[in-house]
Order: structure tokens, then sequence, then C-alpha cells
């Protein structure tokens, strides 16, 4: 890989002068809305990265058809079973090569998933595996063995997010990752490109595209002008308003759930009474048609209505700012400090309309009673206040979106809502408990206790502002045949690209 730092003018070129050929060539140009402040295989749960890396530059054992109705899929592991209760064996593919000319083997399984668990970087994907209790053996070269504390009956859907990395990777985060997907990183220009080239060594079939290039604008207006001229060939997050062409535009299930992630440890947001407040105070409907696309739809839970246990019986939130105001007087009645300023803190460009989203919230809480004052940050600094430790010298509120394509809750409850949970605002044993319970059931009874589990969240722990399940709008050129899934949020295999 070449990696170069911020190019002179002179240097640069013209995507429109590149654009409308490189398709034509094998090339395509990809618009995304936001940088990339990383590249490690083991942060492509993070959305720009992994619409970047995941599937492209590294592979996973199992994969989820989003496309059909196939279930989880073979990858780099060509099949499985569980032998008891805590232990799942997988047969790995034989003659699989890194890009570096390294072979893949179980070896490199293990170290990968122990990379994601050392204290040395802070690995996203990590945070799937907590509580878990995971264990890997390579049993011989092409076989992996997969041991849990407490039994995990989706374990093969589990292991579609860890990322392999060859044994020799480092603990530390890379910057030239090295995989076994069918292209290799061959150029990043912090803040200005990315470079992928397709490998004639990949084990699988090649794919019709013969390299990417990743641009970003932050201005998601740009991102589709810029398709429509035929600087991009594809920008896969546009917004609602942007989304006006009948032959380019297409929408896409997304995924993922707007929410405010509420420490239930700091005052005022200890107090149930507040927290409930401020539930009250935002008008979800408004949002609807507005700034956020038709379609989108007002969330009771962190995960989309796909997902299993999806609980139809809790009632959403009413917009009722006079009980809030009411709720917040009682609260201070008692000595509850409700006038304290509490910080929003919201993601620049997390998705399309975010800054006016936070900024349309922060005046509704404003207006019923709350002080609040909005801070729009970075992806790298608000990961600062997303996970702990938490900054907890005054109250805060995290806007974030949370992607959950898979179908069930083990990939947010743990982590979102356990008391050992990295970005989870409660302590609650009931909570607990209930994760504990779902995430080793099977067939009904694990649906059930999901649903329970999130009915009480909602409506008796209130644990966070819930707020909106989003659409998807991706802008593809004419003459490029993709289209958007549900995964498209978290991941763009160039491999599912076509070229008309």
């Amino acid at each position: 890989m070449r990696f170069t730092g911020i190019l002179g003018g002179a240097l640069l070129v013209s995507a429109a002068a590149l654009g409308a050929a490189s398709a034509q060539e094998g090339e395509v140009t990809i618009v995304l809305g936001e940088e990339l402040d990383l590249i490690d295989p083991c942060m492509a749960t993070r959305s720009n990265i992994g619409r970047v890396v995941l599937q492209n530059i590294s592979e996973t054992l199992t994969e989820l058809d989003v496309r059909g109705d196939a279930g989880v899929t073979p990858r780099l592991a060509t099949s499985w079973e569980q032998t008891d209760d805590t232990t799942w064996r997988f047969d790995l593919r034989e003659g699989v090569k890194f890009s570096d000319g390294s072979a893949f083997d179980a070896g490199d399984v293990v170290h990968s998933f122990e990379r994601t668990q050392s204290g040395e970087n802070t690995c996203e994907i990590s945070r799937y595996y907590d509580g878990m209790g995971i264990e890997m053996t390579a049993v011989d070269d092409t076989t992996l063995e997969v041991t849990s504390e407490d039994p995990q009956p989706i374990m093969p859907l589990l292991m579609s997010l860890l990322t392999v990395v060859p044994s020799e990777t480092g603990m530390e985060f890379t910057r030239d990752p090295i995989g076994t997907g069918p292209y290799t990183l061959a150029e990043w220009n912090p803040g200005q490109n990315i470079r992928l080239e397709r490998r004639d060594d990949y084990w699988g079939e090649a794919p019709e595209v013969t390299a990417a290039e990743y641009v970003f604008r932050s201005d998601a207006a740009v991102r589709a002008a810029m398709v429509e001229t035929g600087e991009a060939d594809i920008a896969p997050s546009i917004s609602a308003l942007e989304a006006t062409s009948d032959t380019l535009d297409k929408s896409y299930p997304n995924s993922e759930t707007v929410y405010l992630r509420i420490d239930h440890e700091v005052a005022p947001m200890d107090d149930e009474r507040v927290r409930r407040a401020l539930n009250l105070a935002i008008d979800r409907e408004a949002f609807i048609g507005t700034i956020l696309a038709d379609g989108t739809e007002v969330a009771t839970a962190i995960v989309p209505p796909t997902t299993i246990g999806w609980n139809a019986d809790v009632e959403q939130w009413p917009y009722d700012p006079e009980q809030a105001q009411t709720l917040l007087d009682e609260a201070a009645a008692d000595g509850v400090p409700v006038d304290t300023e509490i910080s929003l803190i919201g993601r620049t460009g997390n998705f399309p309309g975010a800054t006016e989203t936070y900024e349309a919230i922060a005046g509704m809480l404003n207006d019923a009673g709350f002080n609040v004052a909005l801070q729009m940050v970075e992806v790298a600094e608000h990961e600062q206040y997303y996970s702990k430790p938490y900054v907890q010298d005054r109250p805060i509120l995290v806007g974030a979106q949370h992607d959950n394509s898979r179908g069930d809750p083990v990939f947010s409850m743990f982590w979102k809502y356990d008391s050992e949970g990295r970005q989870s605002g409660i302590a609650d044993e009931r909570v607990d408990q209930l994760i504990d319970d779902a995430s080793a059931a099977t067939g009904d009874e694990r649906t059930a206790l999901w649903s329970e589990l999130f009915a009480y969240l909602h409506d008796e722990v209130v644990a966070d502002a819930l707020l909106f399940h989003m659409v998807g709008f991706a802008r593809v050129a004419e003459d490029i045949d993709y289209t958007p899934t549900i995964a498209t949020n978290s991941q763009l295999q160039l491999a599912e690209i076509g070229l008309n």
C-alpha cells in the first residue's frame, strides 16, 4: 500500500475527469459522508469504516444473507456444528491466502479474536462478544473450536462480525490492513481518498469491479450531485430531500436506530421523572417527512422491527411538553437539580440531517424546561463520550445511531444495557438477568425473553430516549448495477456491484 499525506493541489485529479469513464474501465468512485480516521479491520462495525473494509479487504467466517432467505452462509468457514451446549466447531476453507501471500488457517482466527480483546487497542468488534466468555482454539489448520461460558445458540451468526487478519498482525491499530478479501488497500490519502484494487489471487470468484476510489463529502446534496454529474458512481447515503430522481435514487430498509443515550448515574438524569420528561418533550413525529424521510418510524426499541422479540405492545412516547414540565417541577421540588446544564453530543455526518435533527431536539428540550447545550463533534471525538469510561463532570446525552442488521438482539443488548456494557447508561439486575437468559435461550423462549426486556427497558427503566428507525437512500449511476440492502449502512461489498 502507498500511504501519503495531504496531497498538493497539483496532484489532485478531478473526479469529474475520471468519473464518466471509470465504470467502463472496471473502476468505480464511491462518495461517502464521513472521512476515515482509522482503517483497521477490527473497527469494521463502524459504518464509515465497514463500507470500505468489510468483505472487501477483510472477510469473516460466516455471512448473513441479506439479499435472500438463506440465513447464515459460509465465507471463510465452510461448515459448522454444535458439539455440546457451549462448544461449536468450524471447518475452515482450504487454499485461502492473505493478500501478503501468507496462508490462512485457524491460528489466524484465534489471533484475530484475541486481538479484538486486547487492551492495546479499542477494537469495536469486541463489544459484540462482551460478557460471553468466548475462547477459541485451533484444533488444526482447518478446524476451529469456539467455547463460551453459557450456551450461545447463534454462534455461527456471531462469527459474521469477526474480521480475520494474519497472526503476524500486531495488537495496535494497523494502517496497512492485510486480509483474505478480493481487494487490497492500494492508497490512502487522509481526508481525501482511499483506493482499493482487485487481487489476482483471490480464492473466490473475481468481482467485476477492478478498483474502487472512495472520496468524502459531508454535504448530502453534494454527494447526490456528484453521481448525477458523473463525478461518482455510488453515494450510499443521501438525504430524503435529495432523493428526487426516479432513475438514480433507491431507498432501502435501514437497520439504524437513532437514540439519546442517558447516563443514569449523573444528576438530574438519575431521577426517573427527569428521564420521562425528556422523552415527553420530543415531538418525534415532527421530524418525519421534514428533516427525515417519509417511512422513518418512531422507535420503541434499540433494534428495528425486523428483529426477533420485537414487542408491538410497547407504545411510543407521546409528545406532551406540559406533562414534561410538570414532572420537572415535581423533581425540582424534591431537590433534583433540573436546571443543571446538560450537554447534548451529536456526531456530525452520522446520518443525513443529523445536525438539524439534534438542533431541533435541543430546542424542544429547552422549550420544555431543560437546560441543554448542543455540541456537534466528529466521529473520533464522539467515541470519547459514547463508550466507557464516561465523562461524568456534567450530565451528558449522547446522540447516536445503532446498527443491528442481523435480526437478533444479542448484537445490541449486552453492551447497550447490561451493567457491564461498555455503552450502557444503566445498572439494573433484572435487565442483566434477562440479557443472560435470552442470550442462552432458543426458539419461542428466546423471542419471549427479548420481548419482555424491550418492554421493561422502555416502560419501567426508561433507559434512554429512543427516537427513530431510519430509512436509507442511495444514489446509483445508471451504468452501475447495484441494489442497496438493510446492510448498506454498515458495508458495501464491491463484489455485489455490476457494471452495465
